[in-house]
């Protein structure tokens, strides 16, 4: 049975996707819970309009995110921090300090959970930490850790 998913389900597809399940799961789980309607033609035809109309607004975001991401990797983001010997710091640079940093910088305000830092950075130097912008769109931003001037 062919029905249009109204809501994501992780298992078969996104919202306004055409799927096709077994009758019985469509009459017992997704059409009394809403999540699914019957693919008749006319909401068939309904859902496609809506995901040209998504493909637009979805193709504008992709180009801002695009020309964000190549102003965020042209940045070279300075963070001062208290280091000992041999370059090691005191605590550790987190994505919240970068986060805040890319706000001073660049009055861009950046999401600390969507930047990939495998771990806190614990030393001084040049390091590389990837943002995670949209589906396939990422920036890489380079931060610079410097010891604070005592």
């Amino acid at each position: 049975m062919k029905v249009i998913l109204l809501k994501e389900v992780p298992s078969l597809g996104e919202a306004d996707s055409l799927v096709e399940v077994s009758p019985g799961y469509a009459r017992n789980y997704l059409l009394p819970k809403k999540i699914a309607g019957p693919a008749t033609r006319t909401a068939v035809a309904e859902m496609e309009k809506r995901n040209i109309e998504k493909e637009k607004v979805m193709a504008v975001k992709r180009m801002e995110l695009e020309a964000l991401a190549k102003r965020l990797s042209a940045l070279e983001i300075s963070i001062p921090v208290d280091a000992g010997e041999g370059g090691k710091l005191f605590g550790s640079v987190t994505s919240q300090d970068i986060a805040e940093a890319v706000q001073k910088a660049a009055q861009i305000e950046i999401d600390k959970k969507k930047l990939e830092l495998a771990e806190p950075i614990k030393v001084i130097g040049d390091h590389s930490v990837v943002l995670k912008l949209f589906r396939n769109i990422n920036a890489r931003l380079q931060i610079k850790v410097i010891a604070k001037q005592a």
